[in-house]
């Protein structure tokens, strides 16, 4: 996934991850509360994909038993019928939302049934919670938590190493865990129930990105990176006595035990100058095989070379597949075939241009091949046929010149697996999807091997934004890295991400309420405009023009007819135009960064909120007055919307749990609002069909409400309230943005910070 994973995380911080107790300000009169969950299907809207897979782990007692993890999106089970992932972490829930950052993950080879997980998703200040080791006995289907003294960093520089968690193969009650920020290795006695740190293993690693970060994130100490157990040395139900353990520490990267992790120590004679991201041991042949950088990654990475250790001897040799001068990137994805030994398969995962490099062995290292290579440069010829007829946004819209292709093969490619039980099946996780081909041995036979996307079931992507309009495509998403999706059909991908521009992440999106083809949408791009216009209802896009000073999207609002835009973008206060923004004026009035909207019946009214105020315009975003509305949240973590068909009426959801949080409703355009009764906290507000025989739209909201977290819906006005998801289906942080659908009554969108959208169907819809 593309680095602006991390501002959407960081953004989604600011505006109110970290809410979870109940509000000071809160109403005493509670509402009439309902759980109904049981009365609702959830699904995905289906984009596939989306995001950086930095793990893939095969069981290896039991064939078709895989896992998948992700930087902020969960974990993840393979399903051979369907060849599907089935996510296993949407139980984590709001005030846990740290925990959908998986860091590693560990199958058990003694009893398949269970599986383990190490969540956190930074080691900062950003996420406010510390790190835990998940357990299950069911495949993921249930879990047991173990809280951890320390941070883990799911969505850290260094994420793509690993497996940092590792269960011993023949006690399997033995684990073990690499832990970051100087925090060292830690073990585990009973399986993951308890952790204690191993005092005398002598390296917590020293290896940090950019020691000037004041953040935090890029000056972490990255730490033990891996774990690998030699299951030659040990028997069943016997601790194996050997273990090799990596660090981040360029002169001291690999240490080893061979008394069961009584003592370590260095392993002697190893390289010096790089980073072992991956340790992967050939028992059949006693070869440790590592794969070097001189980065942390995952998108960083300079050089690279690849070694094999000879367990037996001490004998350490440089397999690199072509020269260290000629290294643009580092190696990571590391795997062995364990039906063929001998044959071993590396990543140029830092290889952004002209494409991620695959290399093969099967003589243990000694020769190699390429997944491509150059005839006449600029010219390449490929061994793979890349097929993405399932996925076909993979392409970006692109049309780039050689040696450039569409689709690539793919980066950030640390995660790479041939199946132990299948010399064909191979699977590789990129920035944005798992890739895997079935017919992988007609590499070494020199006929072409088919490479397709093998993501369907997993969603990954971070969602800014949503709107449903009342006719055309019933969903516009707002996604950071992908941008954005129009879905005409909810279960089917779409066929291409918005274009024309393709913003790296979407920030803000909105339509005319009553001419719905209009449609605007804002975001970042490294070079170019930062706004969008459609007339289709997002079908096709055209770039609109900046005006002077915007370096990122801000929110964006619509005229309810499309006549005008009102647009607060980043570092250039907020706009406004008629027309599509060939040419913007300053408005006056209003604060520079303040959240706009517009009102969805009069075309000339817009609302802005920042740092407490609530702000009006009735002349099209010219000048805007303060309202003098009080008591509203006094930071800027709010949410609020227009609702449809009536003019001047406005929901806000919003607040902090050191002062107002709630929900509020205005009818007079913001001129004095009402703070709903009962609801404790609110994030979300939005609105969708009425139900049968109402007269009033649904109300949906992200809340807590009777004391309980959780997706809520009234029918009456927020006079009470029916939570329509359960503990099951909680999702982590769902604070950016809900809409009901406006043609189907009980149908809801949720976004959340890594799992795609949700949506939601009452039974009988």
């Amino acid at each position: 996934m593309r680095r602006t994973r991390i501002l959407t995380a960081v953004l989604a911080l600011a505006a109110g991850l970290l809410a979870g107790t109940p509000s000071a300000l809160a109403a005493n009169v509670s509402p009439k509360v309902s759980i109904a969950a049981d009365t609702y299907t959830w699904k995905n809207a289906r984009i596939d994909g989306g995001g950086f897979v930095p793990g893939i782990v095969f069981n290896r007692k039991e064939r078709n038993l895989a896992y998948a993890r992700t930087d902020i999106g969960g974990a993840y089970r393979w399903q051979q019928a369907s060849k599907t992932w089935t996510p296993l972490l949407d139980s984590v829930g709001w005030d846990d939302w740290g925990h959908t950052g998986v860091v590693s993950l560990a199958s058990d080879s003694v009893d398949p049934d269970r599986v383990y997980a190490a969540v956190g998703t930074y080691t900062n200040s950003w996420d406010p919670g510390n790190g835990a080791v998940l357990r299950s006995a069911d495949r993921g289907a249930s879990w047991q938590k173990a809280d951890l003294p320390f941070k883990l960093g799911g969505n850290m520089p260094g994420r793509g190493m690993g497996e940092r968690l590792a269960v011993d193969p023949n006690r399997n009650s033995v684990l073990y865990l690499g832990a970051p920020s100087g925090k060292g290795l830690w073990r585990s006695t009973d399986s993951g129930v308890s952790w204690s740190q191993v005092a005398n293993f002598p390296n917590v690693g020293d290896y940090v990105q950019d020691p000037s970060d004041t953040s935090g994130y890029a000056s972490d100490n990255q730490g033990i990176v891996w774990v690998t157990f030699d299951e030659s040395t040990g028997s069943a139900g016997n601790a194996t006595r050997t273990i090799y353990v990596g660090v981040a520490d360029k002169d001291n990267a690999v240490y080893r035990s061979t008394d069961g992790g009584a003592t370590w120590s260095r392993v002697a004679g190893q390289p010096t100058g790089y980073l072992a991201h991956k340790g992967v041991l050939d028992a059949a042949n006693g070869y440790l095989y590592l794969a070097y950088s001189d980065k942390g990654g995952p998108y960083d990475g300079g050089k690279g070379r690849l070694w094999r250790y000879a367990t037996a001897t001490g004998t350490w040799t440089d397999i690199s597949p072509v020269a260290e001068a000629d290294t643009y990137y580092g190696f990571a994805g590391l795997t062995v075939d364990r039906q063929r030994p001998g044959t071993v398969m590396a990543t140029a995962y830092s290889s952004w241009w002209p494409d991620t490099q695959i290399f093969r062995s099967t003589d243990s290292g000694r020769t190699w091949t390429k997944a491509w290579d150059y005839t006449s440069y600029p010219d390449r010829a490929n061994r793979y046929t890349l097929d993405v007829s399932s996925s076909p946004w993979l392409t970006w819209g692109a049309n780039p010149s050689s040696p450039e292709q569409t689709p690539k093969l793919g980066w950030m490619t640390e995660a790479l697996e041939i199946d132990p039980f299948d010399s064909n099946r191979m699977m590789y996780g990129t920035g944005a999807t798992i890739y895997g081909t079935e017919d992988l041995t007609q590499w070494d036979s020199g006929s072409r091997f088919t490479i397709r996307p093998m993501v369907r079931g997993l969603e990954e992507t971070a969602v800014n934004d949503l709107a449903s309009p009342p006719s055309g495509a019933p969903l516009l998403s707002a996604l950071g890295d992908v941008g954005g999706f129009r879905h005409t059909d909810l279960t089917k991908v779409p066929s291409m991400m918005f274009t024309q521009p393709n913003f790296t992440t979407t920030t803000s999106l909105d339509f005319a309420e009553t001419s719905p083809g209009t449609v605007v949408r804002v975001g970042n791009l490294d070079s170019g405009p930062h706004i969008a216009f459609s007339t289709d209802n997002g079908a096709n896009w055209f770039a609109g023009t900046d005006p002077s000073g915007v370096s990122g999207g801000g929110t964006v609002a619509a005229a309810s007819d499309g006549s005008r835009f009102v647009w607060s973008p980043a570092d250039a206060g907020v706009q406004y135009t008629t027309g599509f923004g060939h040419a913007w004026a300053a408005a006056d009035g209003i604060p520079a960064g303040a959240i706009v909207e517009s009102d969805r019946v009069d075309p000339k009214t817009f609302y802005g909120f920042k740092s407490g105020k609530f702000y009006v315009s009735s002349d099209g975003g010219a000048t805007f007055t303060a309202s003098s509305a009080t008591g509203l949240p006094s930071g800027d973590s709010v949410r609020f919307k227009a609702l449809p068909g009536a003019k001047g009426e406005v929901w806000l959801a919003g607040g902090a749990t050191d002062g107002a949080y709630g929900l509020w409703h205005s009818t007079d355009g913001g001129a004095a609002f009402t703070k709903i009764s009962g609801v404790e906290q609110a994030d979300t507000i939005g609105f969708g069909k009425a139900a049968p025989g109402a007269s009033y739209q649904t109300l949906y909201a992200g809340a807590k409400i009777g004391g309980v977290r959780g997706i809520f819906r009234s029918i009456d006005k927020g006079v009470s309230w029916t939570r329509i998801n359960d503990d099951a289906r909680q999702w982590g942080w769902t604070g950016a943005a809900i809409t009901g659908d406006p043609r189907v009554y009980g149908r809801v969108y949720v976004s959340t910070n890594g799992r795609g959208v949700v949506y939601g169907d009452t039974t009988g819809t």
